[in-house]
């Protein structure tokens, strides 16, 4: 077991939380964290992925990036984003996902930790650019519980993905850290019926 499975498994030890779910077969995929509400989230969808060998890339916006902080989150596969340029943070994703041999890239959809109805949608044009998977991935606070739920293949419907993927984590019942600020917008009941 390498260093960052080891360490993973000792940091979800050691903040309570138990890993549901195992390594995913692709060596390249994007895997959702849903609910974003607290910066820990990083820590603990690290610590999950590390924990099943499957250490990730995570998007934090480059203001992060400052001495000292900024070598550990690189050391840890953080990408700095400059959200003031949100097609560039796409388009740099893509370039990344492409030239890697392995890679799991994790995003928060929501794009922000305020709460917000209007996900991003720039993982789904990543995903379809790259042609790789999406791993519906989740943090429920409530029970302190870190996992991947099914595999996602993006259609040619942007949109419609959009409301599949938020009916799924609605019917979840999820709760974030901060468990005002998560919404899954407007979802259609008959989508959820569906799930």
């Amino acid at each position: 077991m390498g260093f960052s499975k080891r360490l993973g498994k000792f940091m979800l030890k050691v903040m309570g939380w138990k890993a549901e779910g195992g390594a995913v077969p692709e060596s390249k995929c994007i895997v959702l964290g849903v609910p974003h509400t607290s910066v820990v989230d990083f820590v603990v969808a690290w610590s999950y992925c590390s924990s099943i060998g499957m250490p990730p890339n995570i998007l934090i916006k480059k203001e992060f990036f400052f001495w000292p902080l900024g070598w550990l989150l690189k050391k840890m596969g953080a990408l700095p984003v400059d959200r003031s340029k949100g097609s560039n943070a796409a388009m740099h994703s893509i370039k990344a996902l492409q030239e890697a041999k392995t890679m799991y890239l994790a995003i928060a959809p929501e794009g922000t930790r305020k709460k917000t109805a209007r996900w991003k949608m720039g993982f789904l044009t990543i995903a379809r650019a790259c042609n790789v998977p999406i791993y519906l991935g989740y943090f429920d606070y409530k029970f302190k519980r870190v996992g991947h739920g099914p595999r996602f293949v993006v259609s040619a419907n942007p949109k419609e993905d959009m409301k599949r993927i938020q009916a799924h984590y609605a019917a979840m019942h999820l709760e974030g850290r901060h468990k005002d600020c998560f919404s899954c917008g407007d979802v259609e009941p008959e989508l959820i019926q569906q799930l």
